[in-house]
């Protein structure tokens, strides 16, 4: 892939020319699609939407589509070996293969992205069943991950085709929309993907973060969030700062096996309620040290939340110029120590929780201790 690097234009230029409307779904590659459909459907309160496997026609992999509000996971296995699945499985695990945004014109989506150095993993192309005409394209980034751009306008189906429609009743915990999306990158590539996402998809920079900010006596890491031109869609971009042990980072590059999709940020309009639920459902969450939360109230100040079930739940809480933030973030998603989750709710502060990083780093810190990776 080539990012432009003559006459483009300065970081701080708006130009979303994508128009990206929303994040249409995520698209997890696992290894057994039944079994992870159950963990988000009974852990995570998603609600099982679509399927399509043997019974549909679908020869080649399994697949759920699962939904929390305005979220849209996709869960998808190999039947066999030789399928990219698999490969992509055998490799990292269970992960994330492509982050899909909707668009009203894929063709110039694509167009746009690989004139400016894009490289394209599908052209233009529309899948046609009884519900309508489904029209998507696709650019590579980061590692395998794709960008999969999508045009509904004209499709009604439940998904797409070779999809039929499932009835499973859930029981929600809340999660109601993704806030943002992380990637990992391998030391000394965070700036290139930096450019990509502004040359190529017409994102600006919204935050920057070096290991001043995010450091510990350990480890470190750099950060810089990028965004397009609506603030709907947001992507940090991570990668290692040296440090004296190895890196949370680190760690995972080494068994996701290179770049990837590090964790995805869930919102909630009421993360105690959603954090009770979670924890009944047997959805594990760092902790971070009890003396952040003896320290917080000053810190912090005065937050709509109870202190103690905020200690209780084990919540973070920051506080910015434009108001406060509360998030928690899950323990790995598989036995690989890779990808996890955050939950956060948002008062008007349009950070990442800065303030968290150090506290949060120390948790991570003492999970990697215990795996021997630290």
């Amino acid at each position: 892939m080539t990012v432009p690097t003559n006459g483009a234009r300065a970081i701080t230029e708006e130009a979303d020319f994508l128009q990206l409307k929303a994040i249409d779904h995520v698209h997890w590659w696992v290894g057994n699609a039944k079994q992870t459909m159950y963990y988000w459907w009974k852990a995570f309160g998603f609600k099982p939407v679509a399927y399509s496997g043997l019974e549909t026609g679908n020869r080649q992999f399994a697949s759920y589509v699962l939904e929390s509000g305005k979220i849209r996971f996709v869960i998808s296995a190999a039947y066999g070996p030789s399928s990219e699945i698999a490969a992509h499985h055998l490799v990292h695990g269970d992960g994330i293969k492509a982050i899909a945004l909707t668009v009203d014109d894929v063709e110039k989506a694509w167009r746009e992205t690989t004139q400016r150095g894009g490289k394209s993993a599908w052209a233009p192309r529309e899948e046609a069943d009884e519900y309508g005409v489904l029209r998507t394209s696709a650019i590579q980034i980061y590692g395998e991950v794709l960008h999969v751009f999508v045009d509904r306008n004209d499709y009604r189906g439940p998904f797409a085709p070779s999809y039929r429609p499932l009835d499973m009743p859930a029981q929600s915990t809340g999660l109601a929309a993704v806030d943002h999306m992380v990637g990992n990158v391998q030391l000394g590539k965070m700036n290139y993907w930096v450019n990509f996402y502004h040359q190529v998809m017409g994102f600006r920079q919204l935050l920057h973060f070096d290991d001043q900010d995010i450091s510990t006596e350990y480890s470190a890491l750099m950060s810089k969030v990028m965004q397009n031109g609506s603030g709907r869609v947001k992507f940090p971009i991570n990668e290692p700062a040296e440090g004296k042990r190895k890196s949370q980072i680190e760690e995972y590059l080494d068994y996701y096996m290179g770049p990837g999709v590090q964790h995805v940020a869930m919102s909630t309009g009421d993360i105690l309620a959603t954090m009770s639920q979670l924890r009944a459902n047997g959805v594990e969450f760092l902790r971070v040290p009890d003396a952040y939360y003896d320290q917080l109230p000053e810190r912090i100040g005065k937050i709509d939340e109870d202190m103690a079930a905020i200690r209780e739940m084990g919540i973070l809480v920051d506080r910015d110029d434009e108001g406060y933030l509360l998030q928690v973030f899950s323990r790995p998603l598989q036995d690989r120590p890779t990808a996890f989750i955050e939950v956060i709710e948002r008062h008007g502060s349009r950070g990442f929780g800065k303030g968290n990083f150090k506290a949060l780093f120390e948790a991570l810190e003492m999970e990697q201790e215990r795996r021997g990776n630290l």
